[in-house]
């Protein structure tokens, strides 16, 4: 009988996380180049302006470049070249999301400011490899290998902004906390969650399980069956040791990842919040704005350089930090 309740709770514990693994964490192969999907109300006054930038990104000339994690996955990106001795913009997209919905608008304020682009497939996504998402927990240490590729390729002094949507949010927050190089003068994050266990407890109150359960399964799964610890790291924690000027945005009316989990305190962060905006719609809901804040931001950060002296400051949002 006692053999018999070992292997029954041993099924429970295995079964329940490869559950939670596959529900969470797995993300099966599907088309890097398919249009957005907006499905949901939230999404139907700006469908066609969505469409319009996806396919402005996604027809646009750029170079197809490859890294390797520090694991050994092939990580994909596309480079959009601007000019030489710009700012390059890094960016990271949400999960099971792609670079070219998530930075669609992103991109072209890129642009605009004249600054080089660097549109980033996290791991397990478009034509990255891998197939676990671990919610910025591996993905930080690949914020680093594509800072590695960008000083290695376009020298030391090259200044680089970081930027996040949502989990590349939170992936760009938990890299902050680690040993950037000089030339990361900044970080912008979009709507994102300071701990990975709290999104997926979040997200699970819709799962009749109780939430004892789904805690336990998740860091089960994710230890088991994707290999890396679930509590490992977080954005705040991360935050409290970074020395990086950090801007978080978050939209007021998200109800995907709700604003609080954006409240990160320390005296290099910034936080805007934008009223009646969903999740990762603060830029569709009040684009000038938006613009204006990115422009603030980026131009406090480096109106230092040669480079910035040919924009004129803007200080209609004043967000120095």
């Amino acid at each position: 009988m006692i053999f018999l309740l070992i292997l029954l709770l041993l099924a429970l514990v295995f079964g329940g996380g490869f559950y939670a693994y596959r529900i969470a964490f797995y993300n099966p192969p599907a088309d890097p180049d398919k249009a957005p999907n907006m499905d949901g109300s939230v999404y139907e006054p700006y469908r066609e302006e969505i469409i319009r930038m996806y396919r402005a990104i996604r027809d646009r000339e750029c170079e197809a470049v490859t890294i390797y994690s520090d694991d050994g996955l092939k990580l994909y990106g596309r480079y959009y070249h601007v000019r030489d001795g710009a700012p390059l913009d890094i960016c990271f997209h949400g999960y099971r999301s792609r670079a070219f919905t998530d930075f669609a608008g992103g991109s072209e304020l890129s642009f605009e400011m004249g600054h080089n682009l660097l549109l980033v497939d996290q791991r397990a996504h478009g034509r990255s490899e891998g197939r676990t998402i671990s919610f910025g927990i591996r993905e930080r240490w690949d914020v680093l290998s594509w800072i590695d590729y960008a000083c290695r390729r376009f020298g030391n002094d090259t200044s680089i902004l970081l930027y996040g949507v949502s989990m590349g949010a939170a992936t760009v927050l938990m890299a902050s906390g680690l040993d950037l190089p000089p030339n990361v003068k900044g970080i912008v994050a979009d709507c994102p969650y300071s701990r990975p266990l709290d999104i997926i407890l979040h997200v699970g109150k819709t799962n009749p399980l109780p939430q004892w359960l789904i805690r336990i399964f998740a860091i089960l799964g994710a230890k088991i069956y994707g290999g890396f610890d679930l509590l490992e790291a977080d954005a705040a924690e991360a935050v409290s040791h970074s020395n990086v000027p950090i801007l978080v945005i978050h939209g007021e009316s998200d109800t995907f990842v709700p604003p609080v989990m954006s409240e990160i305190y320390h005296p290099l962060v910034k936080r805007v919040t934008f009223p009646g905006a969903g999740h990762a719609l603060s830029f569709l809901s009040d684009t000038p704005r938006y613009k204006q804040i990115i422009r603030d931001f980026s131009y406090n950060l480096l109106r230092s350089l040669p480079y910035m002296g040919e924009m004129a400051p803007i200080i209609q949002y004043d967000i120095t930090l």
